[in-house]
């Protein structure tokens, strides 16, 4: 088809206001301060850097749980991870999977018009390539390339990527450059330019175990602690992947029509001091798993040539369930209207103004450490509480973020007034969702003469 004839087409099926391409570029365990561009003194992330100065970063991003399938699927789904089955990370043979019940974003864009691409992690099925559960193909996906965890046996010539079905075996190459040389490979020669694209760029780094090319590790010769010098060299490589993807935008004439927004899926991982993990909170409190502010607040940044003025800042808080409402805004696709949608375009968030959500910001971990494992922000105010909503926190963020003060001793009234809200919100989630969690949360049956089997 020729290049006019493409221009007409697409201007038939969006209307002279093309629909702009949309690319989600989603990092694994990465704290809110790994970048430098949100305060790292000492990790090296130039294309993330250039990138927050041709776009907004967002100071106050969210994602959806402390831990990662629950943050994937309601990146797709728009809905809060309880509510729409994902509840925690899923372990390889689970029965716990996204549903095809869910309508997601890709599959809503694809019915759009769009043609649609995921390469790398996945992590939304305990039966990944099988048939008994659904495939990233079955969600709307016309392209995949993606492995069911994490990059095994690391991100050094990993041998468990699938792609559309068939296995690809061991790569010579690290897991993130990889990943994104599948993506640039489907923009310049697999997808179909007579339409736009929707382009889901999920990295294996820096969750662990972790390897860094050479290239990357060289670029610390100061660190003496090898695992701090191993896990800041593999921010850089998801660095350089994220800057050879804008690289192959720019080459393709892509980057002024296309709207991009690189983000996390929870905090880091380990103390961040002695054990696997050395990802940074920027101060902020506990880390991954956990609902307090490290385990949950993320990097965010969105560039958008022509919509989104560049070097900007925002501290309206988002979340990565904003995403799917977001998507659909830009494709100019209703969001779903037979089920409950918990985020909201994050677009005004943009220019500083709040995000029209229905539902309050929500989490929940059964895996969080210690008792408190749920939490809900309203404007400033954030309660935290124990699964069975017994027993609450009460922080200003806006006033403390690093949420060292509990107000619940001096605020009786706005504590009610969260309390109830909390424990309305968290009903109706419940009575949604289906009940994997419930089955997960009780004890492992006893065996005569042996010990119960111990919780992952």
């Amino acid at each position: 088809m020729s290049t006019l004839c493409a221009m007409l087409l697409c201007g038939r099926m969006f209307g002279a206001d093309a629909a702009p391409n949309i690319v989600v570029f989603l990092a694994d365990d990465l704290g809110w301060g790994d970048l430098a561009c949100y305060g790292h003194p000492i990790i090296k992330t130039p294309n993330l850097d250039k990138f927050a100065a041709q776009g907004v970063r967002l100071t106050q991003c969210y994602s959806a749980s402390g831990v990662c399938s629950p943050s994937r699927s309601a990146i797709l789904t728009g809905r809060t991870p309880y509510r729409n089955g994902v509840f925690n990370w899923i372990p390889e043979g689970s029965e716990v999977h996204l549903r095809r019940s869910e309508i997601t974003a890709p599959r809503l864009l694809k019915e759009r018009g769009y043609t649609t691409c995921h390469v790398g992690k996945w992590h939304l099925n305990g039966l990944f390539n099988d048939p008994r559960q659904p495939q990233p193909n079955d969600h709307g996906y016309d392209w995949w390339l993606a492995t069911q965890n994490n990059a095994a046996p690391s991100h050094a010539q990993p041998t468990n990527f699938v792609r559309n079905g068939k296995r690809v075996g061991k790569v010579d190459e690290y897991s993130a450059p990889f990943v994104a040389g599948e993506a640039i490979t489907w923009l310049r020669e697999k997808r179909d330019k007579t339409k736009p694209f929707f382009l889901a760029v999920w990295t294996h780094e820096p969750h662990y175990p972790i390897a860094a090319a050479p290239q990357f590790t060289a670029q610390y010769p100061q660190l003496t602690d090898s695992v701090q010098r191993e896990h800041h060299a593999n921010v850089t490589q998801m660095d350089h992947a994220f800057g050879q993807l804008m690289r192959a935008l720019d080459e393709l004439k892509l980057a002024d029509s296309t709207f991009v927004m690189f983000t996390a899926d929870n905090g880091p991982e380990g103390d961040g001091v002695k054990t696997p993990g050395r990802g940074s909170t920027g101060g902020l409190r506990a880390r991954k798993r956990a609902v307090y502010e490290g385990g949950i607040r993320v990097p965010g940044i969105v560039r958008w040539p022509g919509h989104a003025k560049a070097g900007a800042t925002s501290a309206v808080p988002v979340m990565g369930v904003d995403i799917f409402a977001t998507v659909c805004a830009l494709a100019k696709v209703p969001v779903p209207a037979d089920r409950v949608i918990d985020g909201g375009s994050l677009l005004p968030a943009l220019e500083g103004k709040p995000v029209e959500r229905a539902r309050p910001l929500y989490w929940r971990c059964s895996i969080a450490p210690g008792e408190f494992k749920t939490a809900m922000r309203i404007g400033d105010w954030k309660i935290v509480a124990d699964e069975p909503l017994t027993k609450f926190q009460l922080f200003n963020i806006a006033q403390d973020e690093r949420e060292q003060k509990d107000m619940a001793g001096e605020q009786a009234d706005k504590l009610s007034e969260m309390k109830a809200a909390l424990k309305k919100l968290n009903t109706e989630i419940e009575a949604e969702g289906p009940d994997w969690w419930r089955k997960a949360a009780q004890p492992a049956p006893k065996v005569k003469g042996k010990k119960a089997a111990p919780k992952k």
